[in-house]
């Protein structure tokens, strides 16, 4: 395969502004169709990127021309049509969270298994170079044993992003089936899970819908997380940070504190207990906010696993873990309980 056949189904920003335009930049991709249920918006992008427009993504599944697809749809959809594409024998990156449930995402590891295909869950937490310098640190022992964390992930809310603002599916439990937990909060216990380098076991969680009088997903959540090894620490994730955003993480060490994300203008500074501090410039994490990273790294990611046939950094069972640190804190708020986290 001299170069992957893509096909982009779904239309709206996170394909304008992230798949489509990476996509583009990659020497070896070329974009041979995409897919819309909105016409006018499936078009105008046809045109851009001079591929096919289609408004029924059955059809794309026909095309033998096409090796791989992204799935940029509507949560509800993840599931469904990464199985069928996988099934038509397609490799697969779909958006997070990969599914609505954990039955759905085992259908998509076991369809990516029988159709010997790629399936990567597009975590671009993990490719951001302060996230990934902190990992190693942590790894080396430079760190000690790590104690404590606090995580957030917040901004004004999908309406300013979203290609259909306040009427976007991201606001409709039946479509979206979880507001800001599933939009940010699964980004930040996969990212968690990779720098700690183990897996959560229980979560104890507040998730509510306050901050927008339109929708009926949650805007506002907190969750307290414990790990194999006993590390307690709080993830947050909201769309109520309305004067800019917060992506940050803090990991509280026995030899120094890592705050990543956490300053204008060093990506990851380490605080030493001996009073030495390192501050580190990495570049900015990609943001909906201007002037962040340029390109995630997780389209490169996967057209690399498929065109040398290795296994992607965040495959379905990496995915699914991430999914279900989101379900349990689901269930821990209807049930007003400590929740245990299904290995």
């Amino acid at each position: 395969m001299s170069k992957l056949r893509v096909a982009v189904i779904g239309c709206g920003s996170i394909a304008k502004y992230r798949h489509l335009i990476e996509y583009d930049q990659n020497a070896n991709v070329e974009i041979v169709a995409v897919c819309d249920i909105v016409e006018d918006r499936v078009n105008e992008t046809a045109e851009k990127y001079n591929a096919k427009a289609f408004t029924n993504y059955e059809e794309v599944l026909k095309l033998d021309e096409v090796d791989a697809i992204s799935v940029c749809l509507p949560n509800y959809l993840h599931a469904p049509v990464s199985i069928a594409a996988l099934n038509a024998g397609k490799h697969v990156l779909c958006e997070k969270p990969m599914a609505t449930s954990r039955v759905e995402a085992e259908q998509m590891i076991e369809a990516a298994e029988k159709n010997n295909k790629k399936l990567m869950i597009a975590h671009n937490q993990r490719f951001v170079a302060s996230h990934q310098k902190a990992r190693a640190l942590i790894e080396s022992g430079a760190i000690g044993k790590i104690h404590s964390f606090r995580t957030a992930f917040g901004h004004g809310g999908p309406e300013g992003w979203s290609a259909d603002g306040k009427d976007s599916w991201f606001f409709k439990k039946e479509e979206a089936f979880i507001g800001a937990m599933g939009d940010l909060g699964v980004h930040k216990a996969d990212l968690l899970r990779y720098l700690l380098g183990e897996e959560f076991v229980e979560v104890a969680s507040m998730i509510e819908t306050g901050a927008k009088d339109f929708g009926d997903v949650d805007d506002n959540a907190v969750c307290i997380l414990k790990s194999e090894s006993g590390i307690i620490g709080t993830l947050a994730a909201s769309w109520a940070y309305t004067a800019g955003e917060d992506n940050s993480t803090i990991i509280y060490g026995e030899k120094a504190i890592l705050r990543l994300e956490d300053d204008p203008n060093y990506s990851l500074i380490v605080q030493y207990t001996n009073g030495e501090v390192v501050k580190y410039e990495l570049g900015a994490i990609q943001s909906n906010d201007s002037g962040g990273q340029t390109t995630s790294h997780t389209i490169n990611h996967f057209v690399e696993a498929v065109l040398e046939d290795k296994e992607p950094l965040i495959n379905g069972e990496e995915g699914m873990k991430s999914l279900e640190v989101i379900l349990a804190s689901l269930e821990s708020m209807e049930t007003k309980t400590f929740t245990k986290i299904k290995a």
